[in-house]
């Protein structure tokens, strides 16, 4: 086998794995934000989406923590973003819990491996001097490389 060979089998096992350790940073400010570049892949409308994004709540104080909580069935990664509902800009931080990568430069969190998972919990914190404000929760779901739902948006659970 060449060394040609060899590198288009290491390229397209990489293309295939997609990001196994999370969305990179990037995800934040690339043209389509929160979207994953997965080729020619395209987010499938949200309508058809089994996932959501549940948060505790959407109102926040200074330093207060809201849980956040994918579920649906089985997905394969996730990148979700917090922004404040006043403003639309990132807001806050995401507590570093088990399989999971956090970008501090954008308010993100993103999955850390690439299993299968069928919830994952998450814990955005508020900032410490921050008023007391109304936040939102939005980002894409992966059920594998190429099908994928985003600018998904929180909805408060009961």
């Amino acid at each position: 086998m060449s060394i040609v060979s060899i590198l288009m089998v290491l390229g397209l096992s990489a293309i295939a794995n997609g990001f196994p350790d999370g969305a990179p940073v990037d995800a934040c400010v690339k043209p389509r934000p929160n979207q994953p570049y997965h080729g020619q892949a395209r987010p499938q409308p949200l309508s058809t989406s089994p996932y959501q994004l549940i948060a505790s709540s959407d109102r926040y104080q200074p330093g207060s923590q809201i849980t956040v909580r994918i579920q649906g069935g089985d997905f394969k990664g996730f990148f979700v973003q917090a922004r404040d509902a006043q403003t639309n800009q990132w807001i806050g931080s995401w507590a570093q819990t088990p399989n999971t990568n956090v970008h501090s430069e954008c308010s993100a969190v993103t999955h850390a491996d690439p299993r299968d998972k069928q919830q994952a919990t998450l814990v955005w914190k508020a900032p410490l001097n921050a008023r007391p404000g109304t936040v939102y929760f939005t980002g894409t779901v992966l059920k594998d490389y190429s099908t994928f739902w985003s600018d998904m948006i929180s909805q408060i659970g009961q």
